[in-house]
């Protein structure tokens, strides 16, 4: 099970670094041409990445407090 989940973790980490070079928003002009409009990455990126942060901050601070109260489950 061990080997499985660093198999999976490695296929996840190499997926992360290989895919977004496929992702480019913008073709390549290579001409020097400006007749493509830029991707607006504005509202809704910003709002993801806030709650995204306010999310990671909660389960910080959850782990902590459960560690100051003792009551911390072994599995």
């Amino acid at each position: 099970m061990k080997k499985m989940a660093k198999k999976l973790k490695l296929v996840i980490i190499v997926a992360m670094i290989a895919i977004p070079g496929a992702l480019i928003a913008q073709p390549d002009m290579g001409d020097g041409g400006d007749d493509v409009d830029d991707v607006p990455l504005d509202g809704g990126v910003s709002l993801l990445v806030a709650a995204g942060l306010g999310y990671g901050l909660k389960k910080v601070y959850d782990k902590k407090r459960e560690e100051k109260d003792g009551d911390v489950i072994e599995k």
